[in-house]
Formats: structure tokens, C-alpha cells, sequence
């Protein structure tokens, strides 16, 4: 799975603060960070920065690039901060990110064509997101045929089809992750994928979030996902990617999620058989999976039920 690191953004107090002050060490130490912690993208997110967004763009590129090479996702939806930063960028840039709305699609599409960018596409339309596949995966594919009309490939494309929290749209975690196994078929080369992940357990209790992405991840990468935007620092996510990566069945909870890897994959029923209730991990992993497959209702205590 290919990390984009999410943890420089103007949502955090302490990166709104380093923004504003312009701590150039502190932004460099979270980026250094998730380096170490396997990122292989760092997504700098500015927020629309309507004021200032260009110079804060070019400062925040500038402080990021002293201290590592690795590729840069620049994340606003301001035109003019995009395009600052992407002057910027000396090596690989990602722009996030385009979708079918208008505006977004006149404005970021270009860029990313101007500047051999990588495009982080959203299935969102001035309606709203579509609740089905289907429904996403028709706007994926006029996203697919603008990109095109620009000169970008499908494989220069990060489709995204819009991750909503289990909690406020549960039937809707399931059709999530079936736009991601339809995206991949949408041209060839296929596309790649990507999801904001941590936004499935939006709402959840805080001791539950972590789970909920781990067990939601590993669905989506058997559909198909390629990369995700996560907090790289959160060392399980990473390790279970690695486990059904590296088809790592070397205690009983890994088993279960090559299982349901596999389930996903092959479009079959996840085994129950296989869980024993009677492990406390286990049976958490598996009413995970019961939630994000709409089999039960989720409730915030559904770990305790």
C-alpha cells in the first residue's frame, strides 16, 4: 500500500500554529517523522489559505523539501496556492485534488496537466457523492475521460471514492469499497485508488477508531486499493497492511485478515469458522467486519454487546 502521510495539516492546533508563526523546524520534525515511519508520500495540507495561500504553499514546500526528497501531495483547494507549490516541487508532486464538480475540475485539472502532476480525483459531483458504486463509478469515469482530454493518463489518476463514516452511512461502507474494485477496471491502464481512511470511524469512540480503519484497510486493499491517507505513525495499521501484503499467517488474527483479504477479493462470504469467539482480539476483529459489512447495526458499543 502506497502511505501518504496525513499528519501536516492546518486541522492539527500544533501544525496551524507552526503555519502561522512559520516554525520551519516544526514542520520539518513532523515530516521527518513520518519518513521514518515508511510514508512514501507527505500530504501537505493548507486548507484554502484564502489570504495568504500562495507564500504559506511555497514556505511550507520549501521547509519540507530541505529535509527529504520524498514526494509531495499538495492539499488545498486554492488555485493559486496550488499552482505556487507546484512551481515549487523540484521533484514528483501529487496535486489533491480535482473532482466533477466545476469549479474544482476548471481550476485543479489543468494544473496537474501544466505540471506532470499526479491527481488525486474525487467522485463528487455538485450533487453530492453518489451513494452507490455505480453511481461513483460514473463519475470516475468522466473523470477519467477529463483527465484524458488533458493529457493525463489513467495512470497518473488517483481515483477516491469518497470514504463516510460507518457510523452516520453504514450500508455505505460496503459500497465504498465495491466503487474501488470498479474504478480499477475503468480504463487501461487501470487507474490507481486511493481512500482518506481515518474518515470511516468519523464519530466512532476513540478506543474503537483504530480498529475500525485496520479492519476497513484491509477490506479495501482486497478490492483493489492502492494507497491510502493515514497517520503513518499509527504502527498496527501499517503492520496488518504488511500482513496481508506479505501473506503473513503466523498467529491465528493474521489468518483472519488473509481471510478476509481473500473474502473481499473473490467476492465471497468472509468464514466465520474460523474466528474463536473466545479470544477477546478475535471476536473484536470479527464484529468489526459484521459492522462494516451491514450484518449488524452499529451501535458505539457494539464491541461491547
Amino acid at each position: 500500500m502506497i502511505v501518504v502521510g496525513e499528519r501536516i495539516h492546518i486541522i492539527s492546533p500544533k501544525v496551524k500554529a507552526a503555519i502561522e508563526s512559520r516554525e520551519t523546524q516544526a514542520i520539518q520534525a513532523l515530516a521527518l517523522n513520518q519518513v521514518g515511519a515508511g510514508s512514501h508520500y507527505l500530504d501537505l495540507n493548507i486548507g484554502p489559505s484564502k489570504k495568504s495561500g500562495a507564500e504559506v504553499m511555497e514556505w511550507i514546500v520549501d521547509a519540507v523539501q530541505q529535509v527529504t526528497d520524498l514526494p509531495l501531495s499538495l492539499d488545498t483547494t486554492n488555485a493559486a496556492a496550488m499552482e505556487a507549490g507546484l512551481k515549487k516541487v523540484a521533484r514528483r508532486a501529487m496535486v489533491n485534488s480535482a473532482s466533477a464538480e466545476q469549479v474544482r475540475l476548471n481550476n485543479m485539472m489543468p494544473l496537474a496537466a501544466k505540471y506532470g502532476a499526479e491527481l488525486i480525483a474525487l467522485t463528487m459531483t455538485e450533487q453530492g457523492i453518489p451513494g452507490t458504486a455505480d453511481g461513483r463509478a460514473s463519475v470516475a469515469l468522466d473523470l477519467i475521460t477529463a483527465a484524458a482530454e488533458h493529457g493525463i493518463g489513467s495512470d497518473m489518476l488517483y481515483l477516491d471514492p469518497l470514504v463516510l463514516p460507518v457510523s452516520a452511512d453504514q450500508a455505505g461502507v460496503r459500497e465504498t469499497i465495491e466503487a474501488i474494485r470498479v474504478f480499477k477496471q475503468l480504463a487501461e491502464p487501470a487507474p490507481k485508488t486511493i481512500v482518506g481512511l481515518s474518515n470511516v470511524s468519523n464519530g466512532a469512540p476513540n478506543e474503537n477508531r483504530g480498529l475500525i480503519n485496520r479492519v476497513f484497510m484491509v477490506m479495501c486493499l482486497g478490492a483493489g486499493l492502492d494507497s491510502a491517507i493515514v497517520d503513518p505513525l499509527d504502527k498496527e495499521l501499517i503492520e496488518w497492511a504488511a500482513i496481508v501484503e506479505n501473506r503473513d499467517s503466523s498467529s491465528a488474527r493474521n489468518n483472519i485478515l488473509i481471510a478476509l483479504y481473500d473474502s473481499v477479493a473473490n467476492m465471497e462470504e468472509f468464514d466465520r469458522s474460523i474466528v474463536d469467539m473466545n479470544d477477546p482480539e478475535q471476536r473484536d476483529v470479527y464484529k468489526t467486519i459484521q459492522i462494516l459489512n451491514n450484518e449488524i447495526i452499529y451501535a458505539h458499543s457494539y464491541l461491547k454487546v
